[in-house]
């Protein structure tokens, strides 16, 4: 990722996206008391959550393994229909949306990529167009064209363009996917461990990404020290259950860590950044 532009309206939302043809709006994204429970059971796997983004905010939802962080993400992205509770899109309830409209406001990108796509880079990126397209045509002129090309450039995917899935490493893949999401020109993205597979490298150009995006964006993340490194407000869950949200030096405190991972976490002042970082004890 070369030259990846800076964007100043991240974080208060008074500005407009830009994308290659135009502004796009970022999301104000509210949860209120959704919850999840296993379909014809009583079994919930996601007690109730509610939290509220304005425009242009990023979210780290941290937790251990089974905290119930994916399944928080398939209630935004509309997999899941929460058991419970209501998950809103400046002000409009998104079960309420056809599922193409849904797919113009909210792109995901997901842990586990498919190798077995019969179709080049660029044609992966342009699937993200289709929300945005009527009929069942391809790339239908220079808007898309411009769009998937910004997208193949932010993630330095131009050399790969005409490979196809198939012959990309696992963080390769995992960039590809990132971009068909950013030519889907969402308004909320949503991403789960998006620094799965990826080299230090591109973590890091990743996490600029999430940081540069004029998006609102939620994210995964195990690494809790990245969390506090990227995003705005953090939401920490334990066994379904939230255990705090709010800005990072909030809720990733030594006791709060600790509860939640049962481990010993000890926060130590970096030099010469005189940033925070967690470590960590049995």
């Amino acid at each position: 990722m070369k030259d990846l532009p800076t964007y100043h309206a991240l974080h208060d939302g008074t500005q407009p996206c830009q994308s290659p043809t135009g502004p796009v709006a970022a999301a104000h994204l509210k949860v209120e008391n959704a919850c999840w429970s296993v379909p014809k059971s009583k079994q919930r796997v996601l007690h109730p959550v509610s939290f509220e983004l304005t425009p242009g905010r990023v979210l780290g939802v941290v937790g251990p393994n089974g905290a119930g962080k994916s399944t928080l993400l398939r209630l935004l992205y509309r997999f899941h229909a929460p058991s419970e509770g209501t998950v809103e899109i400046d002000g409009t309830d998104i079960w309420t949306l056809s599922a193409r409209e849904a797919a113009q406001s909210v792109a995901a990108v997901l842990q586990e990529q498919p190798t077995d796509f019969a179709l080049n880079v660029r044609e992966i990126v342009a699937l993200g167009r289709t929300p945005h397209r009527k009929g069942f045509g391809g790339m239908s002129g220079a808007k898309d064209a411009a769009t998937v090309q910004d997208a193949l450039d932010r993630l330095d995917l131009g050399r790969f363009a005409h490979r196809r899935l198939g012959t990309l490493s696992g963080g390769e893949r995992q960039r590809v996917m990132v971009a068909r999401a950013l030519a889907q020109e969402p308004r909320l993205l949503i991403l789960d461990e998006p620094t799965n597979h990826l080299d230090i490298r591109h973590q890091l150009e990743v996490l600029a990404l999430i940081r540069d995006l004029p998006l609102t964006i939620v994210t995964t993340l195990h690494d809790l020290n990245m969390a506090a490194a990227a995003c705005d407000d953090v939401l920490m869950l334990q066994d379904g259950h939230p255990l705090g949200f709010g800005p990072p030096d909030i809720v990733l405190t030594e006791g709060t860590v600790s509860k939640a991972f049962f481990v010993t976490a000890k926060q130590e002042r970096l030099a010469p950044s005189d940033t925070n970082h967690l470590t960590y004890q049995l």
